[in-house]
């Protein structure tokens, strides 16, 4: 009687080629810790970006009140505070002004105040105006996150 070894070669190769139970479990603990952590990463890249773009755009709104105020003859009128809307966002702003410490001059101030995935942030652009000739003479911008 002639016994087939191939056969029982190729039932042993089969069964050492599963993955035990402890060796499943443990790939499922790791996916467990990994995709979390992966998935937070992904949320404060995506909040990052997005914030960036509305701080951009906050700062371009501040320059643009600036400029208004200025033409309108109010920018040296004391605190003044408003409402953009674009599209559905909202960026609330308010101007203050008083003497600079330094010269002659009034130092403004234009804070824009915006929302991100339900948390504010603030931009500021300040500049300094001759009261004489009602005109922005330089511009600085500082970015302030609360």
């Amino acid at each position: 009687m002639r016994c087939n070894t191939d056969h029982l070669v190729r039932l042993n190769r089969t069964s050492r080629a599963a993955f035990t139970l402890a060796e499943v479990l443990a790939a499922l603990a790791f996916m467990a810790i990994v995709i979390p952590v992966a998935v937070q990463g992904i949320q404060v890249a995506n909040r990052a970006g997005l914030v960036a773009a509305r701080k951009g755009e906050a700062m371009r709104i501040a320059e643009r009140v600036v400029n208004e105020l200025d033409v309108t003859g109010l920018l040296l009128a004391g605190s003044q505070n408003g409402v953009v809307e674009e599209g559905v966002r909202e960026f609330r702003w308010r101007m203050q002004s008083q003497p600079w410490l330094y010269g002659d001059l009034d130092e403004v101030w234009v804070n824009v105040t915006f929302e991100v995935q339900g948390r504010e942030y603030e931009v500021r652009l300040a500049t300094l105006v001759d009261p004489d000739a009602a005109t922005a003479i330089s511009t600085t911008e500082t970015e302030v996150a609360e």
